[in-house]
C-alpha cells in the first residue's frame, strides 16, 4: 500500500520518463505497481485505498453474533464451525476462528466490568482495628478489643 506522496512521486516519474520500468527503477517499486497507478489515473480513479473484499464468513456473521450473545462469549470455534457447515458454510475452520475471535472481542468490549475508583467521603466510612491488652504480644484472633471510629477529614 502506497501513501499519497509515494503515488505522486510514481506518477511524476512516469510523466518524466514515459517508461514503466524506468519509473520503477527511479521510485524503488515494481513496474506492475507503476502500471496499476498509471492506469488508475488514466481511468480517473486513484488507487489510494484498497478495494473492499468481502469475507467468506460475512453472510454468516449474524448467526455467529447470535451464538456469541447466547453463550455469553463461551462458544468454541470448532462447535461454531460445525453449526456453520450444517447451515451451508463452505469456508475453512481458520476463517471461522478469525470471525469468532472478532465477534468475541466486540462482545467483551461491550460487556466489560466497570471499575470505579473508591472515593472516601468524610463521615461515610468507619475504620476499626484490633488491639490487645497492654503487654500482649499478639491480640487474640477474632476478638475485637477496641473499636475506634475515625472520621476522614
Amino acid at each position: 500500500m502506497k501513501f499519497d506522496g509515494e503515488i505522486m512521486e510514481i506518477l511524476a516519474a512516469y510523466d518524466l520518463t514515459g517508461s514503466l520500468r524506468a519509473t520503477a527503477e527511479l521510485t524503488g517499486c515494481s513496474h506492475h505497481t507503476v502500471a496499476r497507478h498509471v492506469a488508475a489515473r488514466d481511468a480517473g480513479k486513484p488507487m489510494a485505498e484498497p478495494a473492499f473484499r468481502g469475507r467468506v464468513t460475512d453472510p454468516f456473521m449474524d448467526k455467529i453474533e447470535e451464538w456469541v450473545e447466547a453463550s455469553k462469549g463461551k462458544i468454541r470455534a470448532d462447535k461454531a464451525h460445525e453449526k456453520l457447515v450444517a447451515l451451508g458454510y463452505a469456508g475453512s475452520e481458520r476463517s471461522t476462528r478469525r470471525a469468532l475471535a472478532q465477534v468475541r472481542a466486540a462482545f467483551r468490549l461491550g460487556h466489560a466490568r466497570v471499575h470505579r475508583p473508591w472515593v472516601t467521603e468524610p463521615g461515610m466510612w468507619l475504620q476499626y482495628y484490633f488491639r490487645g491488652r497492654p503487654g500482649d504480644r499478639w491480640p487474640q484472633a477474632g476478638v475485637v478489643r477496641s473499636l475506634a471510629g475515625m472520621v476522614a477529614v
